[in-house]
């Protein structure tokens, strides 16, 4: 089909880049993800993959940080590429899923590849094991191909340090073919995929502890007894020296932040530098009398490492663009993919805690030279108002999620900040889970399934039933104009795209401009995409 150059072959209607993503989605199984799949004989498969990609050698002589857990290895994985990056090395970092790019998933010294480097090696890869699978041995699937074109980007670019974040599990997921690792971490474990990794945490820190390797050094964070018992036991199984890491002490970045928001960002953070600086010691870098002062001091590259650190889509605040042209500020979205019960309770305490210090920025602004005066009042006959805000829930999560785990840790740890929301909004998502590529988005929400988003709806609604101090948020607005909605009840609608739900906030914004508007949007990393893709447009 393709040729090596870049693949073209097609019409000239179609780019290079979206013939290449087109010939991904082909790898998308349209199965669900259990099912009768063998993930041992799947994930073996993969070996004779990296023979015919001549990759076998290529890794075994990779510099790799290899890290699995059920939240926070994203964020880890970025604050370790970004030390090393400050550290002076050439880096590369795969993680998933990508928000608006494939190629988000492949960051050369911290910058997604481009979209020309990005062309070159996906159809090297790509063409190879066309001409060499059949029926006995098919294409590789979309995730296994991805991680395997990892591996020949990093290669091939000779990065000095390869970050691996494992897509699913451990022990089966395709990064796992890394046969010596330098270190290995395991983030916070928690109940997520359970309908594949396991309905304990014991049998899910099985998994994750897959990616445990002979001797090669090992770090976890504080964990439930259940977990940790099953990763010491693993651990101690092929003499790997397990370490537990404490949260980093934020005394040690001398009064800057964590470029990541969220107090559960220190914990993932605390297990970087752990990771970086076993890097850097077993390569030579670092001397042993340094790494034991390091929990009390940390080098400034590392401090600027964990400082400029940047993930889409995690704990990211975004305003409206096009409603703060007309209307500064009056229109802010809070963006965090959390999808499990654990990270619903991180994500309310963030935004919880976001909220109140936009309100005080904005609040403490001298009124007589700032931009920002009309962000905090407004005057009416002289006076002055400060402006209120309001708390608007946009939400969607995979219907193999548990909206009845999900939604009341949202619910109650935002009560337990006093933030109130007035109006939950569910919609489904404008991806296509068989297509990559914003050339395969949906034109028309006609005729989209909303049975999801409306049992979403009735679970929020028995909450808000239950939880009668919720009712009153003193500071909305008296009544919200839902007529766009496909089911508005008392304290929620349903909406049948992304678009209309973008519309309706915008005009809402413009109907209440006393008011401003602090939308949480969260259950779903496809969903904090596909409004990433709207609202940066």
């Amino acid at each position: 089909m393709a040729q090596g150059d870049n693949g073209s072959s097609k019409s000239s209607s179609v780019t290079p880049y979206e013939e290449a993503l087109d010939a991904l989605s082909s790898l998308i199984t349209k199965r669900t993800r259990v099912g009768d799949v063998n993930m041992e004989e799947r994930f073996n498969v993969l070996y004779k993959y990296l023979k015919m990609l001549d990759l076998e050698e290529a890794i075994s002589n990779m510099k790799i940080i290899h890290v699995a857990g059920t939240k926070g290895k994203g964020s880890t994985c970025t604050f370790t590429e970004s030390i090393l990056r400050n550290c002076g090395f050439r880096t590369g970092l795969f993680t998933s899923p990508h928000l608006i790019d494939i190629r988000e998933r492949f960051r050369l010294d911290g910058v997604e590849i481009s979209e020309e480097k990005f062309l070159v090696y996906f159809w090297w890869c790509y063409d190879r094991l066309k001409e060499n699978t059949d029926d006995n041995v098919p294409m590789p699937t979309f995730f296994h191909f991805l991680a395997l074109l990892a591996f020949k980007i990093f290669a091939a670019e000779q990065v000095d340090v390869s970050i691996m974040e494992v897509g699913l599990g451990g022990k089966y997921d395709a990064t796992n073919v890394v046969p010596t690792p330098i270190v290995c971490g395991i983030t916070s474990l928690g109940y997520d995929h359970m309908e594949i990794l396991g309905n304990t945490l014991g049998e899910i820190a099985g998994e994750k502890a897959g990616i445990f390797k002979h001797r090669i050094p090992a770090f976890t964070v504080p964990q439930p007894d259940e977990a940790m018992h099953v990763l010491r036991e693993k651990a101690s199984q092929l003499n790997v020296p397990l370490q537990v890491v404490t949260p980093l002490d934020a005394k040690l970045l001398n009064g800057s932040r964590l470029a990541l928001g969220g107090e559960h960002q220190y914990i993932n953070a605390g297990l970087a530098i752990a990771l970086c600086s076993t890097w850097l010691k077993m390569n030579g870098h670092l001397e042993d009398s340094y790494l034991k002062h390091i929990q009390h001091t940390l080098p400034e590259k590392f401090i600027k490492g964990l400082t400029t650190a940047s993930l889409q889509g995690r704990a990211q605040i975004v305003p409206d663009q096009f409603i703060n042209d007309e209307i500064p500020n009056e229109l802010v979205f809070f963006l965090d993919g959390a999808h499990s019960p654990e990270s619903m309770e991180a994500c309310a305490r963030w935004f919880s805690l976001a909220i109140k210090d936009q309100d005080q920025i904005l609040f403490h602004q001298k009124l007589d030279n700032s931009n920002f005066s009309n962000q905090v009042v407004k005057m009416h006959n002289g006076e002055t108002v400060q402006k209120k805000s309001t708390q608007i829930l946009l939400f969607n999560c995979m219907s193999e999620r548990n909206p009845q785990l999900l939604l009341p840790h949202l619910m109650k740890t935002c009560a337990d900040h006093g933030v109130y929301f007035k109006k939950a909004l569910f919609v489904p998502g404008l991806s296509v889970y068989h297509k990559v590529g914003s050339h395969a988005l949906p034109a028309t929400d006609s005729d989209v399934d909303l049975s999801w988003q409306l049992t979403l709806q009735r679970v929020w609604e028995n909450l808000m039933q239950g939880n009668k101090e919720g009712k009153s948020n003193n500071s909305a607005p008296e009544e919200l104009n839902m007529e766009m909605s496909a089911s508005n009840c008392e304290h929620s609608a349903v909406f049948s795209s992304l678009p209309l739900v973008l519309k309706w906030l915008r005009d809402t914004v413009q109907q209440n401009q006393s008011t401003r508007f602090q939308v949480l949007v969260t259950g779903s990393i496809h969903l904090i995409g596909d409004m990433l893709k709207l609202v940066k447009k």
